[in-house]
């Protein structure tokens, strides 16, 4: 238990890093980036939310009978899927926070999961790379 919680306050931080890279990067490169960086951190403290919360439902699901289960992890999922339209349709129709900002704020820890679980397998890129004849 503890290697899980472990490992979701890891993808948490990475998120977090990432979002304060944008956040600088926006701040280079934009004329007025202060919306950018509001939606990236509204972004991504919802998408943070979001995460957190499906590893305590999976964790509790798990100990339910599988009827009971069922249905509490649908009601979550309808939740946080709720959330997530809400904090969209707050992003295009406030003028303070930018839409794309937002959008990448969501989905930075889907993309931090990706790229971690990518990078970590060593022996997949070894097999990408190794020839047919060295079998």
């Amino acid at each position: 238990m503890e290697e899980i919680r472990a490992l979701i306050r890891k993808i948490i931080i990475w998120t977090l890093w990432i979002t304060g890279g944008l956040s600088i990067l926006s701040l280079i490169i934009l004329d007025d980036p202060l919306p950018m960086i509001q939606g990236l951190v509204f972004g991504t403290l919802l998408g943070g939310l979001n995460f957190y919360d499906l590893a305590l439902t999976l964790e509790k699901a798990s100990r339910m009978p599988p009827e009971k289960a069922r249905g509490y992890a649908t009601k979550k999922y309808l939740i946080r899927f709720v959330l997530m339209a809400v904090a969209l349709w707050v992003s295009i129709r406030g003028e303070h926070i930018h839409v794309l900002g937002t959008v990448a704020g969501l989905l930075l820890v889907k993309m931090v999961i990706y790229v971690t679980n990518l990078v970590n397998d060593r022996r997949y890129y070894l097999n990408i790379f190794k020839r047919k004849e060295d079998k």
